[in-house]
């Protein structure tokens, strides 16, 4: 892979699992769910947030390869009624899963207060700490049922199974979500793009790409949602202090 494709304050991991769900938060009230066969930029992004997360930054996921055969496994299962009690369900997970991802992080502008905790080299410092320990957070693949794991590796290195595959789409899919906390506006929306597979690795757009209606990339609104508030010293440690903690 081209070097030229690593941003600044980026990370490179391998996340790996025995079983992953990426779906569509917004159609999977109940009953039976299905997962894509390919991850979403949201599940991604939520894996690099449990590595490192500070209100300070947003990760942006560029890329992610593919590295083992995509399988699908069908599993019974008796999920919580919300009336109480259990239901039966049918879910179909992939399994044996395996990826390489590149993300970094930039500053939240939306986030003016929290200006003084913009040190690049020390947020930089303490994500690549909590990349080795295996994450600050326990890693899931796209649903609590599916554990994950995390640690670093060299973008491009192995061999993955579709390394040398013919061009894959997989039709309309969720990318993620628009926070108000990100954009600065007061409302929860989804993201919804055409992901290509190309040779193994799938290139995610940036949420600021959305919407772009001559690459069928649409923005949906779901509903009113306000950002949570942080103060440093009083529901936020600044990252000069966690930086001094593991002497970076």
């Amino acid at each position: 892979m081209s070097e030229c494709n690593r941003k600044r304050n980026s990370i490179e991991f391998k996340v790996w699992g025995r079983y992953a769900m990426f779906t569509d938060p917004l159609t999977r009230i109940g009953g039976e769910k299905c997962s894509y066969h390919i991850p979403t930029y949201e599940a991604l992004k939520g894996v690099a947030k449990s590595i490192y997360w500070k209100p300070t930054i947003i990760w942006i996921i560029d890329e992610v390869r593919i590295m083992n055969r995509i399988r699908t496994q069908t599993k019974g299962t008796k999920p919580l009624k919300f009336s109480g009690g259990n239901d039966l369900a049918i879910y179909t997970f992939l399994a044996d899963v395996e990826y390489q991802v590149r993300a970094h992080f930039e500053w939240n502008m939306h986030r003016p207060e929290l200006s003084e905790d913009r040190n690049e080299a020390k947020h930089h410092c303490i994500v690549r700490r909590m990349l080795e320990r295996g994450g600050r957070q326990d890693i899931f693949l796209g649903t609590r049922d599916c554990q994950g794991y995390v640690e670093p590796c060299e973008f491009g290195s192995s061999e993955g199974h579709y390394d040398n595959s013919d061009e894959l789409g997989y039709g309309l899919a969720l990318h993620g979500f628009d926070y108000p906390d990100e954009t600065g506006e007061n409302k929860l929306q989804g993201r919804f793009w055409l992901p290509t597979m190309d040779n193994g690795c799938i290139r995610f757009p940036r949420p600021d790409e959305f919407p772009c209606p001559e690459k069928h990339r649409v923005r949906k609104f779901i509903r009113e949602m306000h950002p949570k508030q942080f103060v440093e010293g009083r529901n936020l440690v600044g990252v000069g202090t966690e930086a001094a903690g593991l002497e970076c």
